[in-house]
């Protein structure tokens, strides 16, 4: 195992032999943790209730009864993990102490060089679960589709791999830009699965899903009381992902003080829960993602500039469908593919009109719009070949052909003298983004430029009925 760095760490000793007690104590400090230590349980509950712990050494034989008491008591925060020490012939106790919660067990007499790898393995047991708990349903995605058009991007991700490999350690982040749909997750994934780092975690945050008040203990975690209705302490994201690779999808969506702890965390490689008097030190590499120009929002003063200077270091542009061209043929081909395997159907190909109709197409969804396309062809078409009558060309100069649905869009429109009828063109907009979205408010709210509870607003006024019935 490389060097193992427990700085920030607190760590309770709880251990009736003075001189075994002192001797843990100092090799935990030895590698940057800091400890509390206690003789008996009344001292380990006084301890416990006055703060919380990221990790404890429990002796199973106390003066003043069995360590497992804790544990059956539920004294520590689920966010404590517990690693019990027992004697020879008292294995039994440490199982039964398993059982109850505890992650790992030390039989005495064991070296004290022993100690920061067993809580090393204890850390990466808490990662693991709450990624776990993180996750929500299998993220896992098709690889990510190159083409001949994005030879040159395929040989600058090669480099930064290259570099990866190279460096082994610290990495340093990486920033993919690129319009709405073109794949920004796909290539994150795809380079931690390439990368040196795949074999650890991997977890996604869509940041625009974040409310801001619970984004920085989301993200890094939050000790017990140190808001409302924290009752217990919580591992954040960062933490989490020690070791492997964290994704933020739309970073800007961030808080100006939560943009500033990302910061930190890279530059520094520390992160501070909330309420915490101590940073942690980790070792995770930061994949952020974005559709907007970070560094006009930087210049706007709405994104910090010092992060968007740290995170250009590895900057990928992904660009929009419509600038692939024949490309667009071979994934729709692959698409059709994989959906057609998926619904348990026959390969089907695309026509020779339905090549022309996706070539046409400005595709303002990008990647996604033509996976969701292909998907209602093979659904809803009838015919042998996939033809796509309802997808209709636009100038891919111009805005997307089904803007001009709503009249005050139209290059042509004038204000009629009788007056304008905004109410029911907000409806109109509304409905529009929300289709493009595919019935996602946050991504309707994002298109529209307004928050999402405007949206929601918008959908509570229609669903009213008449004199409030």
């Amino acid at each position: 195992m490389s060097e193992i760095d427990l700085a920030g760490l607190s760590i309770l000793v709880v251990e009736d032999d003075p001189m075994l007690r002192r001797r843990l104590a100092a090799q935990l400090e030895s590698f940057g943790a800091g400890t509390s230590t206690a003789e008996t349980l009344k001292a380990a509950r006084a301890l416990i209730l006055a703060s919380g712990f990221d990790f404890a050494l429990l002796d199973v034989n106390l003066p003043d009864g069995g360590g497992t008491d804790l544990l059956r008591e539920k004294a520590f925060s689920p966010n404590t993990g517990v690693i019990i020490m027992t004697a020879h012939g008292g294995v039994q106790g440490a199982v039964e102490a398993m059982r109850l919660g505890a992650l790992d067990y030390l039989v005495k007499p064991f070296e004290p060089g022993e100690l920061p790898f067993v809580i090393e393995r204890a850390r990466q047991t808490c990662q693991s679960t709450r990624a776990e708990e993180y996750r929500r349903g299998d993220k896992s995605s098709n690889p990510f589709y190159f083409g001949s058009s994005l030879a040159a991007l395929q040989a600058q991700l090669k480099k930064i791999l290259d570099a990866d490999f190279r460096m082994g350690g610290f990495l340093p982040p990486i920033l993919i830009q690129g319009e709405t749909g073109t794949g920004k997750t796909a290539i994150a994934r795809w380079l931690h699965q390439q990368g040196p780092r795949s074999g650890n975690e991997l977890l996604e945050v869509n940041c625009s899903a974040l409310p801001d008040a619970l984004a920085e203990s989301e993200l890094f975690g939050h000790e017990a009381g140190s808001f409302t209705d924290a009752k217990k302490g919580r591992m954040g994201l960062f933490e989490a992902a020690h070791g492997g690779t964290l994704f933020l999808d739309e970073l800007p969506s961030l808080s100006l003080p939560a943009q500033a702890k990302v910061l930190t965390a890279i530059e520094d490689g520390k992160i501070r829960r909330v309420g915490a008097n101590k940073p942690i030190s980790l070792n995770t590499r930061l994949i952020a993602a974005t559709n907007k120009d970070l560094k006009s929002l930087a210049e706007k003063g709405l994104f910090r500039e010092d992060l968007y200077h740290r995170l250009d270091l590895y900057r990928i542009t992904l660009p929009p469908l419509r600038e692939r061209g024949a490309d667009i043929l071979e994934m729709a081909e692959v698409f059709a593919l994989r959906l057609c395997r998926k619904h348990r159907l026959a390969p089907r190909a695309i026509s020779s009109a339905g090549r022309q109709r996706l070539l046409a197409y400005h595709w303002p969804g990008n990647v996604r719009e033509l996976g969701h396309e292909l998907e209602r062809a093979i659904v809803f078409e009838e015919s042998a070949e996939l033809d796509f009558p309802n997808l209709h060309s636009s100038d891919a100069q111009g805005p997307p052909s089904f803007a001009l649905d709503v009249p005050c869009l139209a290059p042509s429109f004038r204000f009629p003298e009788q007056g304008f009828q905004l109410e029911e063109e907000i409806d109109r907009l509304v409905r529009l983004a929300l289709d493009q979205a595919t019935g996602n408010v946050s991504a309707a709210a994002r298109l529209l430029g307004v928050p999402r509870d405007f949206v929601r607003y918008r959908l509570g006024q229609k669903t009213k009925k008449p004199d409030g019935n």
